[in-house]
């Protein structure tokens, strides 16, 4: 247990350490834990495998205290140097009498107290017993005196103070609100208001001061009309919801936002763009570097020439055969005979 709560230190120093979760460490005895933790509010010792709570040290600010799942069948009155004591869990030890029990009634704070799984709870009127035992006790092995269910663990949290962490934003039809900015926002309403409170106090009391100022006022209006239809335009706009106010105001930041997103847009399109036509350059200049022969014989004039010569060839052959095997003995009408005259054709 000692090596543990070295663990669960940290490096802190014992009068700064709030809460202690020491669960399944396996000890049979307390070891290590001493009076020097005076700011321990929360003490966690689950499944540890305590038969006794000797040693157990006072903790002057201990508030809540987790025993469960050990052989604890005695010694709660050495329980008795933590005066604040609130919430004690017992459920799953071996306490039998109902007089080792008795120590738990100087604990004047104890509200809450679980004893379940323990042979003690097998004892006749054991609950209105110990409700009158002790007397602060609210919740028994989480139930009333009518038998109502405790809270929860997060319901006390809240009634303690220690409320859960709400977002900071939430949506409207799918506006977008920042709480932050909505506090912000109720700010300047309040200060507005405030100023115009003070303005019309003000011009109440030039107002009330008597006919003459009243008629400086008129005259000053009537040869300012511009101030006179600022004030009215003015007045317009006070008339305005704060609701409305708001709602303009976020349109406005969503629509900066969404042209900010498009001109990104456009700027990623644009780059993309330039990059995909620097690489089809790249590759074509690397195409005219790598296969240059290549497209100089397919564009060269003298190979289709050669083609034309060597078509003529093979028709000029293939005529001479044909010729050949029209006459097999090798001579042709007009041709010479035996005695070396030229015979006439037939």
């Amino acid at each position: 247990m000692e090596k543990r709560i070295l663990l669960e230190k940290r490096g802190r120093s014992d009068d700064e350490i709030t809460e202690l979760i020491l669960d399944n460490c396996r000890s049979t005895y307390i070891d290590g834990l001493t009076d020097s933790f005076t700011a321990l509010e929360t003490l966690s010792l689950i499944n540890v495998g305590l038969v006794s709570l000797k040693n157990f040290p006072k903790l002057s600010n201990l508030r809540k205290l987790e025993l469960s799942d050990n052989r604890i069948s005695n010694g709660l009155s050495h329980l008795m140097g933590s005066p604040k004591l609130t919430h004690l869990n017992l459920s799953g030890n071996r306490i039998k009498e109902f007089d080792e029990l008795q120590p738990l009634k100087d604990l004047e704070n104890l509200e809450v107290l679980d004893l379940f799984n323990n042979q003690v709870t097998l004892i006749e009127n054991y609950r209105e017993k110990l409700f009158q035992l002790i007397p602060s006790l609210n919740y028994l092995d989480g139930f009333d005196k009518e038998y109502v269910e405790a809270p929860s663990d997060e319901e006390d949290m809240a009634d303690d103070g220690y409320h859960q962490q709400q977002p900071s934003q939430f949506s409207i039809n799918g506006i977008e609100i920042d709480l932050d900015e909505l506090e912000q926002f109720e700010a300047k309403i309040r200060q507005k208001r405030s100023k115009e409170q003070s303005g019309m106090k003000t011009t109440g009391d030039s107002i009330v001061g008597g006919p003459s100022e009243q008629a400086h006022l008129v005259h000053t209006i009537n040869s300012h009309p511009g101030a006179a239809s600022c004030s009215s335009s003015s007045a317009q706009d006070n008339g305005k919801d704060d609701l409305d106010l708001l709602y303009e105001e976020i349109q406005h930041k969503q629509a900066v936002a969404r042209a900010n997103e498009e001109e990104q847009g456009r700027k990623r399109m644009a780059s993309f763009l330039s990059v995909l036509l620097m690489f089809t350059t790249l590759l074509a200049f690397i195409n005219q570097i790598c296969y240059p022969g290549v497209h100089q014989l397919l564009e060269d004039p003298q190979i289709e020439e050669a083609d034309d010569v060597e078509e003529e060839v093979e028709a000029q052959e293939k005529g001479e055969d044909e010729c050949l095997l029209g006459n097999p003995d090798g001579v042709s009408n007009g041709g010479v005979n035996e005695n070396g005259a030229t015979a006439p054709d037939e």
